[in-house]
């Protein structure tokens, strides 16, 4: 009987030590644990940076001047004095029409007037002769009256007989038909023989001149609303006269024209059909890579600032009034939200207009975990979380 009593306190013993063996282990266990602390977010320091807004719009080309040559004579072609599609000089002679009965009508004309000039001798003579003897009363006043009839109608026929020989000669020069502008000339729509007529509606030829060369551009009403509104509310800087926005080309297989061009004006008036507005830019086209027609796309430049507030577009949410906001690092490292106003993408940013300013800290990585006037742990952004702990939680080297 003694003997089962000492084996039950013997067991009871054990456990009763085996129990405090455990309690001590749990608190070391607890003990080790270390205090959770704030939470770590990545954040991005506010500078203010140069920019430069661009707007990409589509467009085609057109020549810089157009010229339809057509006959100002009648006649037959006989000669076609230049190669197609090449380039002509303004006053480079392109066709000839058959000149006789223009020389015939220029030698007519001239005889007129020869005859004219020899009817105004005696007229003038007589006149004279009968100035001096109505003084004498040696001839009546109606003579002498009729004598200077006759020699002013003899003076106005001498000048009617030269402008009918001026005629004919500008329409002898009409017989060779001429490039009114220097540029490239198209296809002939004549051959040599062929019956042209004064005026006639149909060109015997087109030509351009392309360098340099038009670029149109449309853009929406609604585009240039919004862009006026940008530009207010951005500060950014546009040039002042028409010429100052440049503008570069991306032809149609997406390679980069290597000239750029400047921008000279825009129409006054939207069109109705569209809603559109359509501008004009002026680009060299020395090489005659850019053709008429040419569909293109022009890459205006819009505006520039040199201290322009751009927030990555990552770190920016949108509240529930559709407000865009920004959770920044305020003062003592604790979460602040910030409503912003934002202008337009620049790249992966957003161009800010109000809200921020040089020197915020914005959160860009852990706003999940951040909440507004949580303490905050906050590392640069790009440098990876656990590179960053570790080099806070590293011991600086002692001093020899």
């Amino acid at each position: 009987m003694k003997m089962t009593n000492r084996v039950k306190l013997t067991a009871f013993v054990w456990l009763l030590a085996g129990l405090v063996m455990m309690g001590g282990c749990g608190k070391q266990r607890a003990s080790s644990v270390p205090k959770a602390g704030p939470p770590e977010v990545a954040v991005t320091v506010i500078k203010p940076r140069h920019v430069s807004l661009t707007t990409e719009l589509p467009g085609r080309t057109s020549p810089h001047l157009v010229a339809e040559v057509r006959p100002q004579v009648s006649g037959i072609i006989q000669k076609r004095l230049f190669a197609e599609g090449s380039d002509v000089r303004a006053g480079q002679v392109l066709y000839e029409i058959d000149p006789a009965p223009f020389e015939a009508a220029y030698d007519s004309a001239k005889a007129a007037q020869a005859k004219a000039e020899a009817n105004v001798v005696p007229a003038r003579l007589t006149e004279e002769r009968y100035r001096d003897l109505v003084k004498i009363k040696a001839v009546s006043r109606q003579d002498y009256d009729n004598a200077y009839a006759a020699m002013r109608q003899a003076e106005a026929e001498l000048a009617a007989a030269k402008a009918a020989v001026e005629t004919a000669r500008i329409n002898l020069g009409y017989t060779k038909i001429k490039a009114p502008i220097s540029g490239r000339i198209g296809r002939s729509a004549v051959t040599v023989g062929a019956l042209v007529t004064a005026d006639q509606p149909a060109a015997l030829a087109t030509i351009l001149q392309l360098d340099p060369i038009y670029v149109d551009l449309t853009r929406s009403s609604a585009e240039m609303l919004r862009f006026k509104r940008e530009m207010a509310d951005s500060g950014l800087k546009r040039g002042s006269g028409p010429g100052q926005a440049r503008v570069r080309l991306l032809l149609e297989d997406g390679s980069t024209y290597p000239l750029p061009g400047v921008m000279k004006f825009s129409e006054v008036n939207v069109e109705q059909s569209t809603g559109s507005i359509t501008m004009r830019a002026v680009f060299p086209n020395p090489k005659h890579i850019l053709l008429p027609g040419m569909f293109v796309r022009a890459i205006v430049d819009e505006g520039s600032s040199s201290k322009a507030i751009l927030v990555p577009q990552r770190g920016v949410t949108r509240d529930p009034k559709g407000d865009a906001m920004v959770m920044v690092v305020g003062a003592g490292d604790k979460v602040e939200p910030r409503i912003i106003r934002v202008v337009r993408t620049v790249g992966d940013n957003w161009l800010v207009s109000d809200g921020l300013k040089a020197g915020d800290r914005v959160i860009l990585e852990g706003i999940q975990r951040a909440h507004p006037g949580m303490p905050v742990k906050v590392v640069p952004f790009g440098v990876p979380q656990s590179a960053a702990s570790a080099g806070a939680s590293q011991p600086k080297a002692a001093k020899n």
